[in-house]
C-alpha cells in the first residue's frame, strides 16, 4: 500500500463533473505534479485531498488510514495557495507560526521552529516585517515556511509560482525542489506549467477534463505520451497529417516512412521539433531514419535556438536547431531527417459539428 492513495474520486458541481474517477498512489517522500489546463480538475482534486472540498464519491487514505471525511485541520497537511493567503496585519513570524499557535504549542517552541523555518527558506531575520514590506518571491517563501513549520505529512502546492515573474519562477522551482528533497516530504504540486512539472517532480499526472490521461516520470510523459492530448499539451510537437500505404506504412508528403500506421481511420504523425535535423537533399537516408523534403519559409532566432519553418507537399513543419548554426536562406530546398522511433501516430479527432 502506498503512503497516500486517492481512489476513484469524483466531484460534481450541478451538471458539470469537475473530477471524474481519479485514482492516484503517491509514495512517501515522492513529489507528484497534477498537470493540466484550466478547468481540468487538478485544483479540485487537491482541495479534496486537503479537506477543503468533500468528494461525492471515492476515498482518500494517508499512511493506511482513511481520511476522506476527516476535517481539514486534522489532516496534518501544509497548503500553499496561489495567492499565498498571508495575514496582512500579522508579522512574518506570526504568519509562519500561526498553525503552531492553533495547535497550542508554547511560545518558546513556536519561536524556535519559526526561526528554523525562516532559515530554511532563506528569510532569516525578517520575522518582524509585514507581508506588504516583502517582494513577491519573499511572500511566496513565507507561505512555504508556514506550510512546512507544522511538519506536515503532505505538502500541497496550488499554482504557487504562477504570480512570480519568469526569472524568479525559475529560481523558486529549484529552491522548492531542493527543500522537498532535503526534507523528504511527500508533495503534490498543481500546475498548468509543463516546465514546472517536468523539473520539480518525480512523476506527473496529466489531467484532461476531470480525468487522469497519463501518469509517469517526466521522461515518460515527454518522450512517450499515451494520448494525443498529452502529446499536444506537454512540450511542442509537429502534428503532420499522413496516410497509409498498402503495406501499412505511414506516408508523409509523398514519402513512405519506416513508421507503422494505425490500422484504420485518419491520423497525424507527431514529431518533436528538436528531434528533426536539416540535411542536404542529396544526403542518402540511413536505416531507421524518416525523411521528407521541403522549402525553407523563414528562420526565427529565439535566443538559445532557431526555429525554422519548412513547407512541403503536404503542409508545414517546424524544426528547432541550436543557435549559431549556419543560417538558411528563405526558399532553400532541404531535406529533414529524424529517427523513425521518434514518430508517434495518433488518431485525428473528429471535427465537431457547428450548431
Amino acid at each position: 500500500m502506498s503512503y497516500l492513495e486517492l481512489s476513484r474520486l469524483q466531484k460534481r458541481y450541478r451538471d458539470s463533473v469537475a473530477v471524474d474517477d481519479v485514482s492516484l498512489s503517491v509514495e512517501q517522500g515522492e513529489s507528484v505534479a497534477l498537470l493540466g489546463p484550466s478547468g481540468c480538475g487538478k485544483t479540485t482534486t487537491l482541495r479534496m485531498l486537503a479537506g477543503l472540498v468533500d468528494p461525492d464519491r471515492g476515498a482518500i487514505r494517508l499512511d493506511g488510514t482513511e481520511i476522506t471525511r476527516l476535517p481539514a485541520h486534522r489532516r496534518n497537511m501544509g497548503y500553499v495557495f496561489q495567492s499565498y493567503a498571508l495575514f496582512p496585519h500579522l508579522s512574518v513570524g506570526r504568519n509562519v507560526g500561526f498553525g503552531l499557535e492553533e495547535r497550542g504549542v508554547n511560545k518558546a517552541e513556536i519561536a524556535r521552529q519559526v526561526t528554523e523555518a525562516l532559515a530554511l527558506v532563506r528569510l532569516a531575520g525578517l520575522d518582524g516585517r509585514r507581508p506588504r514590506e516583502l517582494s513577491g518571491g519573499q511572500q511566496q517563501r513565507v507561505a512555504l515556511a508556514r506550510a512546512l513549520v507544522i511538519r506536515p505529512a503532505v505538502l500541497l502546492l496550488d499554482e504557487s509560482l504562477s504570480n512570480l515573474d519568469a526569472k524568479l519562477r525559475d529560481t523558486m522551482r529549484h529552491e522548492i525542489r531542493s527543500i522537498q528533497r532535503s526534507l523528504g516530504i511527500t508533495t503534490l504540486f498543481v500546475t498548468h506549467d509543463q516546465v514546472e512539472a517536468l523539473t520539480m517532480c518525480d512523476r506527473i499526472a496529466v489531467m484532461d477534463r476531470g480525468r487522469i490521461a497519463q501518469i509517469g516520470s517526466p521522461e515518460d510523459i515527454y518522450e512517450r505520451p499515451a494520448t494525443r492530448f498529452v502529446a499536444e499539451f506537454v512540450g511542442r510537437a509537429n502534428a503532420l497529417p499522413a496516410t497509409r500505404d498498402a503495406e501499412g506504412h505511414a506516408v508523409l508528403w509523398g514519402q513512405t516512412l519506416p513508421v507503422k500506421a494505425p490500422a484504420d481511420g485518419e491520423f497525424d504523425l507527431f514529431v518533436r521539433p528538436q528531434r528533426m535535423r536539416i540535411v542536404p537533399v542529396s544526403e542518402p537516408v540511413a536505416d531507421g531514419m524518416a525523411r521528407v523534403t521541403g522549402r525553407v519559409l523563414r528562420s526565427v532566432f529565439v535566443g538559445d535556438h532557431v526555429e525554422i519553418l519548412l513547407e512541403g507537399a503536404g503542409g508545414q513543419l517546424t524544426i528547432e536547431t541550436q543557435s549559431g548554426t549556419a543560417a538558411l536562406p528563405e526558399g532553400a530546398e532541404v531535406a529533414v531527417i529524424w529517427q523513425a522511433r521518434d514518430t508517434l501516430p495518433f488518431a485525428r479527432p473528429f471535427a465537431r459539428e457547428t450548431p
